[in-house]
């Protein structure tokens, strides 16, 4: 049986109940070639609705947590040094056309620590999630990270200008939260991408240091535009040597 904290549980059970309306306006998302309203609009609804059960959830139990959030920005309450950290949506672009690839994403920040991190994918009923010096886990599974050795036999994710950069095996999936889960499961042996938000990366940096991997950022977890690279031990070094101009 996984011992996890009481924040972590408060996540777990947010992220769950916030997923219900994810799932749900997914499901409606056919219906929008009748409707005058687009599906940009609809995703944006979605994103702040999901948002909104999250911090109500959060705040239930932790009155006093500041929040980060990717569509309110900053809400400071009294205890600035505990800071939620939400995506509610990570893989918008993928939930309006229908592709059953994005997740929820929330992290604890404390004391400019990540010390929890969550990420749920509703569609495929996977939770990730990871607190500092406790490992990594996929639905009470412990996580490791990739053994590979030889970056021919790996297989890497990034974004569009990732894609463009570099000759490495890669995927584009549209998630970067997801993208980095992966990375600590194993399924992605390496991921990188250029200016990021702290929001997209906060939950999965995280699962990736507790599932063995290695994690370089150039600015820290403190900017808005990340710079990250994320692997395996294993192939670390060849990654960054191979990525050295990005």
């Amino acid at each position: 049986m996984i011992s996890i904290s009481s924040n972590l549980n408060l996540m777990i059970k947010a992220a769950e109940k916030a997923s219900k309306i994810l799932i749900r306006d997914f499901g409606e998302l056919e219906k929008l070639q009748v409707l005058k309203k687009g599906p940009r609009d609809f995703a944006t609804k979605t994103d702040r609705q999901v948002e909104k059960i999250l911090i109500e959830e959060l705040t239930r139990s932790k009155k006093n947590y500041s929040f980060l959030t990717e569509e309110t920005g900053s809400i400071n309450n009294k205890d600035k040094e505990n800071i939620w950290i939400i995506d509610p949506i990570d893989g918008t672009t993928n939930f309006l056309h229908g592709i059953p690839h994005f997740a929820i994403c929330i992290a604890l920040k404390s004391k400019k620590e990540i010390i929890s991190g969550l990420i749920f994918d509703p569609i495929k009923d996977e939770m990730f999630f990871a607190e500092k010096d406790k490992g990594a886990f996929l639905n009470n599974q412990r996580l490791r990270v990739s053994n590979k050795k030889y970056l021919d036999e790996c297989l890497f994710s990034s974004n569009q200008e990732g894609l463009k950069f570099s000759n490495l095996n890669m995927r584009c999936t549209g998630s970067a939260a997801l993208d980095l889960a992966y990375v600590a499961s194993g399924r992605l042996d390496g991921f990188f991408h250029n200016k990021i938000k702290i929001w997209d990366i906060a939950a999965g940096a995280l699962m990736v240091k507790e599932a063995g991997g290695i994690v370089n950022n150039s600015n820290g977890l403190n900017a808005n535009n990340i710079n990250i690279k994320a692997s395996s031990g294993a192939i670390n070094d060849k990654m960054l040597e191979n990525l050295v101009n990005f």
